[in-house]
């Protein structure tokens, strides 16, 4: 069975109401007003302080080079950065993302656009509206040009203006993982912000969110989380205002904001992100270590074996079980199967029962486990949704309708397929299990094995089910 990919259609909508008073814009009806503040740098000094600082501080950072994970990274942030409402649109900020290989809940952005997202972050997120909150809101700052602003305020002005003149760095002592500018340079006025300005990049942070598709309250949630940890959000939870005002705020301007439901996101590639990370505690390995090449379907990360030829005889599961936790569920697999990391969810196969055909992977005895965003609001509908999305260009055909059925206590539902195997030829069973998460997301266990061997499968399949437990 070939994995495919769970799309949503990502058309942008973008709706503009500008209020003009004194010829300056306001809100729309129930959003807090937010605007410019005094500024006596120009945008192109934003954008030359911006990669000045960016600059230095990449030489005091241990950076992730993990192409997919960047890949998916700058995908969201783009995302965010085109959802900018247009009267804090500048043309000359040049946003880019990077990740930085560091346990702690935070990201930082510098003036001009450049962004940097830890791999904690990434890790402690429970959802990618979580994690993109947080990187809206550090977007926010660059939009709002709060790091100039602030240095304007705090009458530095033509301390940074030698700077900028002169061509030198910004950045005074290392970075650190919490991605703090140093103590005693100029630069840490680019970071470090008033009450005002964050509660702005809140605000604005929960707008960039709807335009692009994302619940604003996920970035609500993300300063609980964080609160939750003891606060280890370094210079993303502030100490003023508190988490709980932030919360109470956000979620307030929330009900003023309608969700681009357009633009959907597709949460397949934050769970293959997550599972890229789990196993470094929310860190990467280092540059010099042996660490997955991602961007083929068939990649796999060092403590994985490479992808064998499907073979004629598959090994049968062991009675012997691994626990597995991927953040989001943990599961039971027998102890002789491999993980083959893929885009789509985490895929458990045995030896011999994964391969390539035609640049793909395929898969003749597998599990595959996940979790993705649709735009349904209800269980019955999201899976119909998800379902179908599978279906596209591919020959399976349901045996019967839903069958209720039990994931972690809760009420699920079970369909069956008869599908041919492209690799193969042969004839395969496919089972698909759903229930949807408190916080909408729909958990899909996927099981693949040949018609003739199914009866031997049933038995393995169903204590995988019965192990799974949700951490929602």
């Amino acid at each position: 069975m070939n994995p495919v990919k769970f799309g949503i259609a990502r058309k942008r909508l973008t709706l503009i109401i500008v209020v003009a008073i004194t010829l300056a814009p306001t809100a729309t009806l129930g959003q807090t007003p937010i605007k410019l503040h005094s500024n006596k740098f120009k945008i192109e000094d934003d954008v030359k302080l911006g990669q000045e600082a960016a600059a230095e501080a990449e030489k005091k950072m241990q950076l992730v080079r993990d192409p997919q994970l960047e890949r998916y990274v700058k995908r969201v942030g783009e995302r965010l950065a085109a959802s900018i409402p247009q009267e804090f649109q500048h043309p000359e900020f040049q946003y880019s993302f990077k990740v930085v290989n560091a346990k702690e809940i935070n990201a930082f952005a510098l003036p001009g656009g450049p962004m940097y997202v830890n791999s904690g972050m990434i890790a402690a997120a429970k959802t990618e509206g979580e994690m993109a909150g947080v990187m809206a809101h550090e977007i926010s700052h660059v939009a709002l040009r709060h790091g100039t602003a602030q240095v304007s305020k705090a009458q530095k002005y033509s301390i940074l203006s030698s700077i900028l003149g002169a061509g030198g760095a910004v950045v005074g002592g290392p970075l650190g993982s919490v991605a703090q500018m140093g103590a005693q340079g100029v630069g840490v006025y680019l970071l470090k912000f008033s009450r005002e300005y964050e509660t702005e990049a809140d605000l604005l942070g929960a707008r960039i969110m709807a335009e692009a598709g994302y619940d604003p309250r996920d970035l609500a949630n993300m300063f609980r989380a964080i609160e939750a940890q003891g606060g280890g959000g370094g210079g993303f939870l502030s100490d003023h205002p508190s988490a709980k005002d932030r919360y109470a705020k956000i979620n307030k301007e929330a009900e003023s904001l309608k969700i681009n439901t357009s633009a959907t996101p597709n949460s397949r590639d934050f769970v293959a992100a997550k599972q890229r990370l789990a196993g470094g505690g929310g860190q990467m390995p280092a540059e010099n270590q042996a660490y997955s090449t991602p961007g083929s379907r068939e990649s796999h990360t060092a403590n994985q074996p490479t992808a064998a030829m499907i073979a004629n005889r598959v090994e049968a599961p062991s009675t012997r079980y691994q626990s597995v936790d991927k953040g989001i569920f943990n599961v039971s697999i027998p102890q002789n199967w491999h993980e083959i990391e893929q885009e789509n969810g985490a895929w458990f196969a045995p030896k011999g029962a994964y391969g390539t055909a035609n640049g793909q992977t395929v898969f003749t005895h597998a599990i595959n486990l996940g979790v993705v965003q649709t735009r349904a609001r209800n269980a019955q509908q999201a899976t119909e949704e998800f379902i179908n999305s599978l279906k596209q260009g591919s020959n399976l055909r349901a045996r019967g309708g839903f069958k209720p059925t039990e994931v972690d206590g809760r009420q699920g539902q079970l369909i069956t397929f008869d599908n041919t195997n492209e690799a193969t030829g042969r004839a395969e069973v496919v089972n698909i299990v759903t229930t949807q998460l408190q916080d909408g997301h729909l958990f899909y266990m996927i099981t693949v094995s040949p018609v003739d061997e199914y009866q031997n499968y049933q038995n393995t399949f169903a204590r995988i089910l019965r192990s799974i437990r949700l951490n929602d």
